[in-house]
């Protein structure tokens, strides 16, 4: 480290290739390079980037958490219309409950009746199967919840309009017993539409990122075993195979440089504008543009570490996650059951005495009209609006618990670099010695960068060619660990060194320049030629636009907002003063986030930590929510709750504005989907009947009908302009 300076002159003096970190003041390229292997990846392991989400939720394997245990729910969209279909002639031939009246009538009972069974059938072994298997999973636990309570409902209603089929027909009872088909059909249909909603407003929220895929062209030069080459779609090809990439196109793959030389514009994957220099060796992103030459590149990334493939990993996560909101859904669920079998069960023995036939009657009812059709679609459908709001505006939550925990968080905890400032530097100041000129310094301090890819390096090389300074790459150049890069210009070795290495080499430099630019925030550099200065460079960081709005927004909130940094205590008290933060801790090594998110929380606060490094892994994982930048690590991105897709730091006000409609919504629609069961459970079960009251099925469906149009109403009135003013 040298004195007045930063920890980005560490960094810089490290191989630029070999860096696997991202802390602030030390910029990774290694990982970076590797989660912005992204969005070719999926590609190339043959799974299409056309296909559709919808297509991609429809896997055999999609799954969904209840009661703990994992419950294969199969292909929803293929169940739900199959099952459409299915409901159509038991919605037209049923009979509503308890009017005895149905949509058609073709004046043949017994017909009627097998064709309603039947499909009955159908309905219940076909689309009701996954809640027969998650309500045996949920008793299995010993908790039975949503699914219990829905197999409760559809299980009774099956098997007594089955009894009802029977006794109508054949056994000539003295009135007519009810049927529950119409009921059976609908209840099937509005849950498996719910669990459909859900998982596919999770799977679009990678709409947004999927968009990356159209960064790559449509097909690639293969290079084969003769040297020649051919066209071949980007989706055929494999690791290991090289291609050829020739000027003016996009590169259609992750790899390595085995042939030529080019500069290659990254600015569509990294964000970074300036060109970067590539030699045989160098490693290119897929999406890229090559500016000029002719490159051959073997490939080596791989499907399974693209970004598209962790993203979908992510949704596939999510899935299984729950919120606590949906845990009260399951709660509310779980008394449900136990008071409408229990209820149902009293009004059974109670009615006895008024005969067997009305005592059946009175505890079906009770139990079908627990039926959660309004409390199915409370959550799903809010999940569903939240995150189309949430794809719209960059956000992809990836934990459905953030939204609960966002209502609780005391502070923000917001990594540097990648976060708050853009991390791409600019040369802001250049200071050379009484015998050499700006030009010259400049030209010679980018000479000797040139074969570096690293963020400072490049800051050096833009401004000499926005200088239209000529310089070509410095001869024999190497990394000198700890130090930094050496190499020979016109016959003569030249260094670039930090401010420790001139202090322990004894060599004077002018220590209170470097300290006032230091001070503000920079990283200093030293050109040196036979242990003599030449001059010295000054390049910092660029604070986002959206920062300064981030800081106030959070305070506006009442929530803290905090800056964590590897830069030293001066440079962190340039930025914070900018910022207008009075809480930041500088001079951190890559394990101290962690732990500070920790002293944090023991102090009874709860922390959002906000990173883009694979050193912010830990402490976005440990956090009560992690957001990751998308321009961030896949590491980084992995451990994350919520993602950022436009790196945009005043999205994480967004996330919070949209999170807190969000459960204002579930907590609604709660009350609505459990109101009705609450009122309508005692009434079926008649405890007013001495009063004369006793729910009639029929008002008991319309009150369900009601209570489900009410809970989509609500939910649909969660809009993204009420996100802005929130």
């Amino acid at each position: 480290m040298r004195q007045g300076g930063m920890d980005m002159n560490h960094a810089h003096m490290q191989m630029h290739s070999e860096m696997n970190m991202s802390h602030d003041g030390q910029m990774q390229t290694k990982d970076h390079h590797q989660m912005q292997m992204a969005h070719h990846d999926m590609q190339m392991t043959g799974m299409d980037h056309s296909m559709n989400m919808d297509d991609k939720m429809d896997m055999s394997n999609d799954m969904m958490m209840h009661g703990g245990s994992m419950m294969h729910m199969g292909n929803l969209k293929q169940k739900f219309w199959i099952s459409v279909v299915l409901a159509i002639p038991v919605l037209l031939l049923a009979p509503i409950m308890g009017l005895n009246v149905s949509l058609l009538n073709f004046n043949a009972p017994l017909i009627e009746g097998i064709i309603i069974i039947a499909f009955d059938s159908a309905l219940y072994f076909y689309g009701g199967m996954p809640f027969l298997k998650g309500a045996k999973a949920e008793i299995q636990d010993k908790s039975p919840e949503m699914m219990t309570l829905v197999t409760l409902g559809i299980s009774v209603s099956y098997f007594y309009s089955l009894y009802a089929f029977i006794a109508n027909n054949f056994l000539s009872p003295t009135n007519h017993v009810m049927d529950f088909s119409f009921e059976l059909a609908t209840l099937i249909l509005i849950m498996l539409l719910g669990h459909w909603l859900e998982m596919n407003a999770l799977m679009g929220a990678g709409d947004a990122l999927q968009k990356m895929a159209a960064l790559l062209p449509k097909t690639a030069h293969l290079v084969t075993e003769n040297g020649q080459t051919r066209d071949v779609k980007v989706s055929d090809l494999q690791v290991g195979q090289s291609f050829q990439v020739r000027s003016g196109e996009s590169i259609p793959a992750d790899g390595t440089i085995t042939e030529g030389q080019s500069t290659v514009n990254e600015a569509l994957v990294t964000g970074e504008s300036a060109a970067v220099v590539k030699n045989v060796g160098d490693q290119v992103i897929g999406g890229a543009t090559n500016n000029n030459g002719t490159l051959t590149v073997k490939i080596s990334g791989t499907g399974d570490s693209g970004y598209l493939s962790q993203v979908m990993k992510m949704v596939q996560s999510a899935q299984q996650s729950k919120s606590k909101a949906e845990d009260k859904a399951d709660l509310v669920a779980k008394y449900l059951f136990y008071a409408a079998f229990l209820i149902g069960i009293v009004a059974f023995f109670g009615w006895l005495p008024q005969g067997l036939e009305t005592a059946m009657t009175r505890m079906v009812t009770v139990f079908v009209i627990a039926c959660p059709h309004a409390l199915g679609l409370a959550i799903p459908l809010v999940v569903s609006r939240s995150t189309s709001i949430g794809a719209q505006n960059g956000l992809l939550v990836r934990n459905r618990q953030a939204i609960e925990a966002s209502q609780h968080i005391s502070h923000v905890l917001l990594d540097k670099t990648g976060t708050l400032t853009e991390g791409k530097f600019t040369v802001n100041a250049l200071i050379p010695a009484h015998d050499v000129d700006e030009k010259t310094l400049l030209g010679q301090l980018a000479a000797l960068e040139s074969n570096s890819t690293h963020p400072l390096a490049q800051a050096i090389i833009a401004k000499a060619q926005e200088e239209s300074i000529t310089f070509a790459a410095a001869a024999n150049s190497k990394n000198i660990p700890g130090v930094g890069i050496a190499g020979d210009i016109d016959g003569q070795t030249y260094l670039i060194a930090n401010g420790n290495y001139l202090t322990k080499q004894g060599i004077a430099f002018d220590q209170a320049a470097a300290d006032q630019w230091a001070e503000k925030g920079n990283s200093v550099s030293f050109l040196l030629r036979d242990q003599q200065v030449r001059g010295m460079v000054a390049e910092g960081d660029t604070i986002k636009d959206s920062a300064k709005a981030l800081i106030n927004g959070l305070k506006q909130r009442g929530i803290t907002p905090v800056m964590l940094t590897g830069d030293n205590q001066k440079a962190a008290d340039h930025v914070a003063a900018l910022l207008g933060l009075s809480d930041f801790h500088a001079g951190l090594l890559p394990n101290d986030k962690q732990k500070i998110v920790a002293d944090y929380q023991a102090k009874g606060n709860r922390v959002m930590m906000v990173g883009d490094g694979v050193n912010d892994a830990p402490s976005l994982a440990a956090a009560n929510i992690g957001v990751a930048i998308g321009a961030g690590t896949d590491v980084a991105i992995d451990s994350a709750d919520v993602i950022l897709v436009k790196s945009e730091p005043s999205d994480i006000l967004h996330f919070l504005d949209l999170a807190k409609l969000t459960n204002r919504k579930m907590v609604q629609n709660l009350w609505w989907g459990a109101g009705y069961n609450i009122v309508a459970i005692p009434l079926a079960a008649g405890i007013l009947a001495f009063a004369g009251i006793v729910l009639d099925p029929a008002v008991g469906a319309a009150v369900m009908a009601m209570s489900t149009i009410i809970v989509a109403i609500n939910a649909m009135g969660l809009t993204a302009k009420k996100v802005t003013t929130a």
